[in-house]
């Protein structure tokens, strides 16, 4: 029946015959029976996910898998070390993002309230009971139960009015339309195409009163109701911008360690006649080429961002790669409703007949506000009657309240009655829609139409309306009627806008400022959100808005910008912004949204604030910074020694480093690695979005790796030179010890020369990395001469060796710092 309702007209007593039900309401056996049937009136949630199964998924991680597959082919071979390395590095990254995700859905689980608690429902015990109102768990809620609405209750269900007095509905949650919407019991002319939500007779759950009351009964609850419906789109999105990212560096690295092993195999087979025993270096080597501590690094860079913003600004990061693609993102959309302006109407001017101000016209349409609130007795004035107070500051008093006729939606008036200032008379001060107003006005049909031609320019600029009349009846003691509302004198309009957000033209300023397009994507009319970005100061072309869209028009219009190549977020609070949510790469929602759409966001703020959106960006790019270094840094220095040692492996008579040796280079240059993730980026690199490009990084890596592998290859040549003499024997423990310290002396170079953080000149000292740096380089030089080193088949090396690395290293960082000024390389990386 509800969606027959919603697609068809039909009558309140076809509605209670085909519901079975009438209006004394149901008897508490039949409300049983059919809570039995159709179950309780609660929106279809999606479970959250335990601990465990967050866990399981994060093994999906495309770097995880690459390294638990690179910890099997390691035990494969033996290498029992190397494997427990590797699945040590898995587990903890696993345990961290498990975690912090879990964290948050914990956060979110007590945002999940939205309709209220209970509904006025009349109920009788049995048939012949008399009919009570009293108050039920919305949850028991059913089809056919008689309701009672009043200003301030959320709609619990999908209704269709029986009897409305002065009703109107928000219901932006549903179609992000701003201002109230008229509600009526009858039935007014219009048809299909407008939409169920265009019908003046129908309600739906999500939606809350204004103003008014009303008596309606239940079509749909729970899983039919029309904002059920909004959650039965798919719950998978499309891959975000970190997803695709990921994925494409590590299909990159999964090529190169693919091809490593049997190229180190057959080359030493063919060159040096070395078979099987230089698998486990081949292994070593591919491990080599891996960045293992990625997903630690990753998962700690994002945990440490999302917990800040948590404890500092009240926005909770659901889904921890969001946070990373915070940083990415180089276009928000966005509605106005409660974001730029304050979904509170404020008067801007009002004018007389001759489109002139008077001042008298903002005093007349007050005080009909004031009386009609007070002789009516509505409990709260409406927003519109609320910005004509605020405006006008004390008035009404000066007169004697007569009666008044309360708003009604169908004639789209409301009339107050003064005792006029004229002896015997009264005075009607009418106030509403423009176009109701004059027809009520004796008026020559061209003043009529040269008084619609004004109203309309003013809509046209972005403005609201309202049309003021009077008259002066002879004063009687019958009560007034909507049917003295009649030749009536135009007295004026009164113009208003919306209240801007005080806090939106810095904060939209600042996200302009980082580098951020600003889509307005808004169901109201295009004049008003131009007006809006005219107030905000903001210049042409600067913010791009498109007016009247749907929830489908926005979801498109998100698609539409990740197609060409744009990084997007989306706010939204509503039902209608739930299609866009899902289909942005950032869903974004405050903690006041309705829950559908708190469950498709990936963030949700304290508030619908643009300041919080700015916090969340700088934390995202703080992280993506980071992760950004360590996966340049590692990658092209991993790169350099694969290549390295590969050409030495085939021009040395022995191995150029031992695999026992190549993994405890790793493990020392993975540990100081975990400083990038307590890293604070520079000032230059959070003014743009941090993207990571895997084609740039695979320009990047190839670069400067080839770079270092000049400089090991340059050691490996100045070793050779260096070692021919009587202690040729002992050539290979030197090399080893050498080669060992040299590359963890380039690496720690590395790390300081192509970092993101700040510089020195920048920041009040090294840093957490440029003491990562320090310990690296001092590990490089000591750790030949300990015990360690020793077991590791390492020896000291005299002084001169030292004097030679020391003049290797000075080329390599001279033309490290040449490479990177100058070739463009490092800019495109992020």
């Amino acid at each position: 029946m509800a969606s027959d309702t919603a697609d068809q007209r039909h009558t309140p007593l076809q509605v209670l015959r085909y519901l079975d039900t009438g209006p004394r309401g149901l008897t508490d056996p039949e409300a049983a029976a059919r809570l039995a049937a159709t179950g309780e009136n609660t929106a279809p949630g999606r479970r959250t996910p335990s601990w465990p199964r967050l866990f399981l998924r994060s093994l999906r991680d495309p770097f995880t898998a690459v390294l638990l597959s690179l910890g099997l082919v390691s035990a494969l071979v033996a290498s029992w070390g190397t494997a427990a390395v590797i699945l040590a590095l898995v587990a903890v990254s696993c345990v961290l993002r498990a975690s912090g995700e879990h964290r948050a859905d914990r956060a979110l689980h007590g945002l999940r309230e939205l309709v209220g608690s209970t509904a006025c429902v009349l109920r009788r015990t049995d048939e012949e009971a008399p009919v009570r109102a009293r108050e039920t768990p919305v949850a028991d809620l059913v089809p056919g139960d008689v309701i009672r609405l009043g200003p301030g209750d959320l709609v619990p269900a999908d209704v269709r009015l029986l009897r409305a007095t002065g009703l109107t509905v928000h219901q932006a949650a549903l179609t992000g339309e701003s201002a109230p919407v008229a509600k009526a019991a009858v039935e007014l002319p219009g048809t299909p195409d407008e939409g169920p939500f265009a019908q003046p007779e129908l309600c739906f759950q999500g939606s809350g009163v204004v103003s008014g009351s009303a008596t309606a009964v239940v079509l749909a609850t729970g899983a039919r109701t029309r904002f059920a419906a909004a959650q039965e789109g798919p719950a998978r999105r499309e891959a975000s911008a970190f997803d695709r990212s990921v994925h494409g560096i590590s299909w990159v690295l999964i090529r190169f360690m693919l091809l490593t092993p049997p190229l180190v195999l057959m080359a030493n087979a063919a060159l040096r006649d070395r078979g099987l025993e230089t698998l486990p270096f081949a292994v070593a080597v591919a491990v080599g080429l891996t960045p293992e501590m990625l997903p630690v690094i990753v998962t700690t860079c994002l945990a440490r961002g999302a917990s800040l913003l948590s404890r500092t600004h009240g926005v909770v990061v659901r889904r921890l790669p969001a946070l990373h693609d915070l940083g990415a993102v180089d276009v928000l959309c966005l509605d106005k409703t409660g974001t730029l302006t304050q979904d509170r109407p404020v008067v801007e001017r009002a004018l007389g007949p001759d489109g002139r101000a008077d001042p008298e016209i903002l005093r007349l349409a007050a005080t009909a506000a004031w009386w009609t609130l007070q002789l009516a007795e509505s409990p709260a004035p409406d927003a519109l009657d609320e910005a004509l107070l605020a405006s006008a500051g004390p008035v009404g008093e000066e007169y004697d309240g007569i009666g008044a006729v309360p708003f009604d939606p169908v004639r789209r008036l409301a009339t107050a009655v003064v005792r006029g200032e004229a002896l015997g008379t009264h005075t009607l001060i009418v106030k509403g829609a423009v176009e109701d107003v004059l027809e009520r006005c004796a008026l020559a049909p061209a003043e009529r139409d040269r008084l619609l031609a004004l109203a309309e320019r003013e809509a046209e600029s972005g403005l609201r309306l309202l049309g003021v009349a009077t008259a002066e009846p002879p004063a009687r003691t019958r009560a007034y009627t909507p049917a003295d509302e009649r030749g009536l004198t135009f007295r004026g309009l009164v113009t208003f806008h919306d209240a801007l957000n005080p806090d939106a033209p810095e904060a939209l300023r600042a996200l302009l400022d980082l580098g951020i397009g600003v889509r307005i994507l808004t169901g109201d009319h295009p004049a008003t959100a131009a007006r809006v970005c005219r107030e905000l100061g903001l210049e042409p072309g600067e913010v791009r808005v498109a007016a009247r869209c749907t929830p489908q028009d926005k979801a498109r219009a998100v698609a539409a910008l990740r197609a060409a190549g744009h990084t997007v977020g989306f706010l939204g609070d509503g039902l209608n912004d739930v299609p866009a949510l899902r289909a942005a790469d950032v869903g974004i929602a405050p903690r006041a949204a309705v829950d559908v759409a708190r469950e498709a966001a990936d963030v949700v703020l304290a508030g619908k604030d643009l300041a919080a959106i700015r916090h969340a960006v700088v934390a995202g790019r703080h992280s993506g910074a980071n992760i950004a270094s360590y996966l340049r840094i590692t990658l092209s220095s991993n790169l350099g020694n694969v290549i390295a040692m590969l050409a030495a492996g085939l021009l040395l008579p022995f191995l150029p480093m031992l695999p026992a040796q190549v993994l405890a280079q790793n493990l020392c240059f993975d540990a100081a690695q975990l400083a990038f993730a307590h890293d604070r980026p520079g000032a230059a690199v959070l003014r743009r979005p941090t993207v990571l490009r895997p084609r740039a990084f695979l320009t990047f890596i190839t670069g400067f790796g080839v770079l270092n592998a000049v400089a090991d290859l340059a050691t490996f040549a100045v070793l050779a030179l260096a070692l021919r003499g009587p202690d040729a024997v002992d050539d290979d423990v030197l090399f080893h010890s050498a080669w060992f310290t040299e590359n963890l002396l380039t690496q720690a170079l590395v790390m300081l020369l192509l970092r993101t953080g700040r510089s020195l000149a920048e920041g009040r000292g090294p840093g957490p990395v440029g003491w990562a740096a320090a310990a690296l380089a001092a590990v490089g030089v000591l750790l030949p001469l300990s015990p360690l080193g020793a077991v590791l088949g390492m020896t000291g090396l005299a002084l001169p060796y030292y004097v030679l690395l020391a003049a290797v290293l000075g080329l390599y960082a001279l033309a490290l710092r040449g490479l990177r000024s100058t070739s463009g390389l490092y800019s495109c990386a992020i």
